[in-house]
């Protein structure tokens, strides 16, 4: 991932709220630079910053970090989770095609909205190239269902509640943790994984990434 510079008066959150922030509490601005494209986390906002510390490399971790568990040439462990409409979907329902998998943080926040509408401006390639694009978020059914129709989103969003699949994955947290990571898979006609993209910062790179793979496949 691009290495990133953080300007800010204060120190990182124990609580990040993507990009939502009351408008009546005072913020301030974290800006998040990419050196490759020079773009910002579309207005992400933090409050009263406590302090922290970053461990140095001869002192014990304190948190358990997110191993990566599914690897490029490996089948990803299997799910059943809930989509927009309240069904229950298997990952194993998309088998004998390509399939797109791609977990993002939240629903309408900027950077997702960015990405779920390039997948939708591109789904026709996607189904030329004769692939599914499901989204994974840890939304509800409700929240998924009003971020499809809000944005004519054509393709499957699915509710990973308690982000249990995403830790089964084993898909890194950006910002020290506090942001889940945006990761996007793709699978072969076999659920065998082909490609594992992860960029955070330039959502709509995930869409060119999986679309090169797929035409090569």
């Amino acid at each position: 991932m691009a290495s990133l510079s953080v300007s800010v008066k204060h120190s990182l959150p124990s609580l990040l709220q993507y990009a939502q922030t009351p408008k009546n509490l005072n913020s301030h601005n974290l800006t998040i630079v990419s050196k490759s494209s020079q773009s910002q986390l579309y207005g992400l906002k933090v409050l009263h910053l406590p302090s922290f510390s970053t461990p140095s490399s001869s002192s014990s971790p304190t948190r358990t970090s997110i191993v990566a568990k599914v690897n490029k040439g490996s089948a990803p462990p299997p799910f059943t989770l809930k989509d927009q409409d309240g069904k229950n979907v298997s990952l194993s329902k998309f088998k004998g095609k390509p399939v797109v998998v791609y977990f993002y943080p939240a629903d309408e926040t900027p950077g997702c909205t960015k990405q779920a509408c390039a997948f939708r401006d591109s789904y026709e390639k996607f189904k030329k190239a004769g692939a599914e694009v499901v989204g994974i978020s840890g939304d509800d059914p409700a929240s998924h269902t009003a971020f499809a129709k809000k944005y004519r989103l054509p393709f499957t969003l699915l509710c990973d509640e308690g982000n249990k699949v995403r830790k089964e994955w084993g898909i890194p947290g950006d910002l020290f943790g506090t942001l889940p990571g945006r990761q996007t898979y793709v699978l072969d006609k076999n659920g065998v994984v082909q490609l594992i993209y992860n960029n955070q910062f330039q959502p709509e790179k995930h869409i060119d990434e999986t679309l090169k793979l797929l035409q090569s496949l």
